[in-house]
């Protein structure tokens, strides 16, 4: 055996995310998801779907024109929610960026899939429900019985794909969006060589949506410019939405072998539990998560460039994430940039920190941080950026989330270029 591939072999792997695939409210492919981001451009609106309209929730990000007709095959759309259609859509995208395609795999046990999920399949559900209320059981199909599991998207993605890696889904509420992308990098280090891996969520149908009235969290505000503005005096709960991201993540020497980009690796993850509502326990539970994060990646406070907060949106929970920032960042918290892009299209639950960890690695391929829409004036002592895009060079990005249940994730994201140093 030659040095060189001993070398190889002795060498940890790298988990590199060389495919993204965005179904968003404010685009439905990576170009167009970025566009808006980068500009600032706020998609919040009216709800519009029906039965919705005589809920208290009356703002939120929708994916409008998605026509799942003419991405997913008739045998795959009978049986599925629209969550799974978001995920399938976004992980052809993912795989396609990736230079994989979405024809059968030449090593299919060598390709994994991993979700997270939140709301599952409310609107299947709802429908067939709905069936077995008015016209009996004999009217309800067989498919009720997975399309609304959470666990629904993995299952679909892999079979349409024919990939029979390891295969699951985490259930760690909104934080498992990234918890997800933990599991796929320890999956690479284990020897997988690529893992499919993201969230995507379709809360908004009348069944999701009442189950959501539940949480004081969310924002019942009419007005969508004023329904979501973390981090300020007027803040008043988040604004949900539907929609998600898939990433393909691979060993990096492999990426490397069949020549293409390696857009950014996973460089540390940690995570923790603190309770539900619980925001004030919060900070130390998130401050713990980030020193993980750190530590995996062997990154010190002062290497982190840019901050994509998880921004709930309550006074409470805000000012517990401006507090984890600062203790962990210290003085270099007060002058990293921090961003909350995701307040111009909503909080997509366990697909929310997935699309912030796109918009982190377009963020650094383009150089600059994105603005935080509608968001003017702030009561925390965080350099948020706002108004517009501020440019800078960007190498190392810390993405936070947590959940409405307690759970608390940091995820080290680096640069392509930064994985050799």
């Amino acid at each position: 055996m030659s040095t060189q591939r001993t070398q190889r072999t002795q060498r940890p792997h790298r988990a590199a995310i060389t495919g993204i695939g965005v179904v968003a409210p404010n685009g439905q492919r990576t170009d167009a998801y970025w566009k808006s981001v980068s500009e600032g451009i706020g998609v919040l609106d009216r709800i519009t779907r029906e039965g919705c309209g005589h809920l208290p929730l009356r703002v939120a990000g929708e994916v409008r024109s998605f026509d799942p007709a003419a991405l997913i095959e008739d045998r795959f759309l009978v049986q599925t929610d629209r969550f799974s259609h978001f995920a399938m859509a976004a992980a052809a995208l993912a795989l396609d960026d990736a230079g994989l395609g979405s024809g059968d795999p030449a090593e299919p046990f060598s390709i994994g899939v991993v979700t997270a999920a939140g709301s599952g399949g409310g609107e299947f559900g709802q429908r067939e429900l709905q069936k077995l209320w008015g016209q009996g059981p004999r009217f309800v199909g067989p498919y009720q019985s997975i399309a609304w599991f959470y666990a629904a998207s993995t299952g679909q993605i892999s079979i349409r794909s024919g990939f029979k890696g390891p295969c699951g889904v985490v259930a760690s509420d909104e934080a498992g969006g990234l918890d997800c992308l933990a599991h796929a990098a320890g999956a690479i280090r284990r020897g997988t060589g690529t893992m499919v891996v993201g969230a995507a969520e379709a809360p908004l149908a009348p069944y999701s949506m009442v189950c959501q009235l539940g949480y004081p969290e969310i924002s019942t505000v009419e007005d969508p410019d004023l329904a979501y503005r973390p981090f300020t005096s007027k803040a008043c709960g988040f604004v949900p939405a539907e929609g998600g991201a898939l990433l393909v993540v691979e060993d990096e020497d492999r990426a490397r072998e069949r020549g293409v980009p390696v857009r950014a690796t996973l460089a540390g993850h940690a995570a923790t539990f603190t309770g539900a509502s619980r925001w004030e326990e919060s900070r130390e539970g998130l401050a713990r998560a980030i020193r993980g994060a750190l530590d995996e990646a062997g990154a010190a406070p002062e290497d982190i460039d840019v901050v994509f907060a998880d921004a709930m949106g309550v006074p409470e929970a805000d000012r517990a994430e401006a507090l984890a920032i600062a203790d962990v960042l210290g003085a270099h918290g007060r002058r990293v940039p921090v961003t909350a892009p995701k307040t111009g299209f909503g909080r997509a639950h366990c697909a929310a920190p997935v699309l912030d960890t796109v918009a982190a690695v377009l963020a650094m391929e383009h150089g600059q941080v994105p603005p935080t829409p509608n968001v003017f004036d702030i009561c925390h002592d965080l350099d948020l950026v706002m108004s517009r895009a501020r440019p800078v060079e960007l190498r190392t990005a810390l993405v936070l989330s947590r959940g409405l249940m307690g759970s608390n994730a940091a995820l080290v994201v680096r640069r392509g270029d930064e994985s050799a140093r």
